[in-house]
């Protein structure tokens, strides 16, 4: 990928997205906010990382047909039969092998999981321009995301222009 062509890949956690604006009794327009990362940040590809239930096959067809590529895990139960989807290292070996084979060099990732602090770490060490947008407010984002440094976006601030109305 040359530099003039050089794009902003998104990475999301599609899981700590939908719990995240959710705890705040909002609900997100994933097409509005699709197109609000595509202008804010130039974001050219969206990776939705997202556990695979046959159930929400039209969900899936409604979020591909908004402009993200879905990156399914396989949804296990916990004893309560609560669906988990852990996506984490799925996410942090795609952004690796972009960077690695691609030499993506500007990344938004979108999650407020401490989890991914060491991968916002490498990003600013290989020099990647690297954004976090926080689905938390700033009160449950995770300290460990804050101490990296890398500028961040807490999605309450543009609630107001992203959240979903009924028609």
């Amino acid at each position: 990928m040359s530099e003039e062509t050089q794009n902003t890949i998104a990475y999301i956690d599609g899981a700590n997205l939908h719990k995240g604006v959710e705890s705040e009794n909002w609900k997100l327009d994933y097409r509005k906010f699709r197109s609000w990362v595509r202008q804010k940040f130039d974001v050219s590809e969206a990776f939705l990382f997202i556990g695979l239930m046959p159930k929400n096959a039209s969900l899936y067809t409604s979020l591909q047909y908004a402009g993200y590529k879905l990156v399914f895990k396989e949804v296990v139960y916990d004893g309560d039969g609560k669906a988990k989807g852990n996506c984490d290292a799925d996410l942090v070996l795609k952004a690796a092998r972009d960077h690695f084979e691609d030499g993506v060099k500007s990344v938004v990732i979108v999650s407020s999981d401490g989890d991914y602090s060491s991968l916002v770490k490498f990003w600013l060490e290989k020099r990647v321009h690297c954004t976090i947008v926080s689905p938390a407010p700033i009160k449950r984002c995770s300290i460990l995301l804050k101490r990296t440094g890398a500028p961040i976006v807490y999605l309450d601030e543009v609630k107001h222009k992203l959240g979903y109305r009924p028609k």
